[in-house]
């Protein structure tokens, strides 16, 4: 019995404790979905609204509990044999992305009370499916293994291919969840086999234990392990909109629900650049001189077709301010590749860029769709001639609509927008990436004329019967989200030292 004893004490625990801390905002995403959609079979249609307050509550109490994250010290789910080897990790860069992901949703969510309400969707499914796709999105940075990261990226891209759709009877809205859809899943095909052809070479999923493992690979295997790498990235690559993966995005933006149209262009925006910081400075730092390139060239190709495209979008066409922002996103996504390539010749600190980047646009991007959502009540056609004389209409939000596209053309007053661009710029620098670094600022130029056109559009005097038009009363959720977004903006540009911490902090424990 003391021999039994005495090897039981030796033998490792198979039984692991979970720090239901650490996982708590996804968790809490996920159960109110759960609970969200369960009662929907109970509530009445008059009650329906009631589903996306507790929705906005749930999205809320999730975000709330980063706060005591905030060290970024916590991790689970660990291999017993290899206790650094972890599937969930509550880091810095995890605390960032999931604060960006779920207030990113939070905002979706108010802008979406009265879109729901408006356009007849079906509540239940509706705020079931965004809060789905809200906890895929928060359980990705801090996946830390390759199959959990497959699945969080899955989970949440496949319920906002339902969403983009949810308009029933509307041909452009079938037409953008089918070409999303599928050009989706191809991608995703493509990387399960990245994915299965570097677990054949290292034979782990862990990212920590991968980059091991692929610092000495037996030459036989070497070329398998390439491949691998490229296949793996080309799924992240989708999801950040990179050309030549972008062809899904102006059709989408057009055919979903417009507070849809902005989840995709932040938080999806946000899932496929964590999913691509991870593979590629976590997991492949040994194959750096496969990806750095590759990452760069797709940088240059992004924001150069992105701001080429968004230049020729003419004023009167229908929907043209929806596609201006589609292909304004895809140029922005360019920008925000370039700390990511950069990482491959220097430290990886310097993703720390693409952060401080993308949490400008975050707030920016989404107000801009907010007052979209607001013009879009009296003007459904999503043109970018319906935006003149906003000022005369809805002073606020005109003046936040220039502060949003000043911030992102990375003009004052938005300095936010302009420390964001220095920050990306730098990273091209300090990496010896030159080339890339005057091609960003060629195409910042160009993404001038545009933003400019526009903005000066807000303050000029409306033409003909429309000078006369009564003022409409903005929805209460959408006001708030539009006040939200621009103070939020304004806070930043008044204390860019906020996000330039992030660009300049070490954001991962291990």
């Amino acid at each position: 019995m003391t021999a039994l004893t005495a090897l039981a004490a030796d033998t490792p625990s198979l039984v692991q404790s979970v720090d239901w801390l650490a996982i708590a905002p996804v968790v809490i995403t996920a159960v109110v979905g759960v609970a969200v959609l369960v009662a929907d079979l109970f509530v009445t249609e008059r009650h329906k609204p009631v589903l996306g307050w507790i929705s906005v509550a749930g999205l809320a109490a999730a975000t709330a509990t980063l706060l005591p994250l905030r060290a970024g010290d916590r991790s689970t789910f660990c291999l017993t044999a290899d206790p650094e080897a972890c599937s969930y990790v509550a880091d810095h860069f995890t605390v960032v992305v999931q604060f960006l992901v779920l207030a990113g949703a939070l905002l979706t969510a108010l802008l979406s009370v009265t879109a729901v309400r408006d356009t007849r969707m079906p509540a239940g499914e509706y705020w079931f499916l965004l809060l789905s796709s809200a906890a895929g999105a928060a359980l990705l940075p801090a996946s830390r293994d390759l199959a959990t990261l497959i699945v969080a990226l899955e989970v949440a891209s496949l319920p906002a291919f339902a969403l983009v759709g949810m308009r029933r009877g509307d041909r452009l809205s079938s037409e953008a969840a089918l070409k999303f859809f599928l050009s989706s899943v191809t991608a995703t095909a493509v990387s399960l086999m990245g994915v299965s052809f570097v677990y054949a070479v290292t034979g782990s999923l862990h990212l920590t234990q991968v980059a091991d493992r692929l610092e000495d690979v037996p030459g036989q295997l070497d070329t398998l392990a390439m491949a691998g790498v490229a296949l793996t990235l080309v799924g992240f690559a989708f999801k950040t909109a990179a050309v030549p993966f972008h062809f899904w995005v102006p059709d989408t933006y057009v055919g979903a629900p417009l507070p849809i149209a902005g989840y995709l262009s932040v938080i999806g925006k946000a899932v496929g650049f964590t999913g691509l910081i991870l593979v590629t400075v976590i997991a492949f730092p040994a194959y750096s001189q496969v990806w750095g390139p590759a990452v760069a060239v797709l940088a240059a190709l992004t924001m150069t077709l992105g701001n080429a495209a968004a230049v020729r979008q003419s004023a009167d066409r229908p929907n043209s301010a929806v596609r201006l922002l589609a292909w304004s996103s895809v140029g922005q996504a360019g920008y925000l590749l370039v700390p990511i390539a950069a990482a491959a010749y220097s430290e990886r600190d310097q993703i720390g860029s693409t952060l401080a980047y993308v949490l400008m646009y975050a707030a920016v991007n989404l107000g801009a769709f907010a007052v979209a959502a607001l013009v879009a009540r009296t003007k459904p056609q999503h043109r970018i001639s319906d935006y003149r004389g906003l000022y005369a209409e809805h002073p606020l939000a005109a003046l936040s609509l220039a502060f949003f596209l000043l911030c992102l053309a990375g003009l004052p007053p938005g300095i936010i927008g302009l420390f964001a661009k220095v920050t990306v710029f730098q990273s091209a620098v300090d990496a010896g990436l030159g080339w890339l670094a005057v091609l960003m600022a060629i195409n910042v130029v160009i993404a001038l004329y545009y933003y400019l056109r526009w903005t000066a559009l807000l303050f000029r005097a409306p033409e003909g019967a429309e000078g006369a038009r009564a003022r409409t009363k903005a929805p209460w959720p959408v006001a708030a989200a539009i006040v939200a977004t621009a103070v939020t903006a304004v806070v930043l540009s008044g204390a860019p030292q906020l996000v330039l911490r992030v660009a300049s902090g070490s954001l991962f424990t291990q």
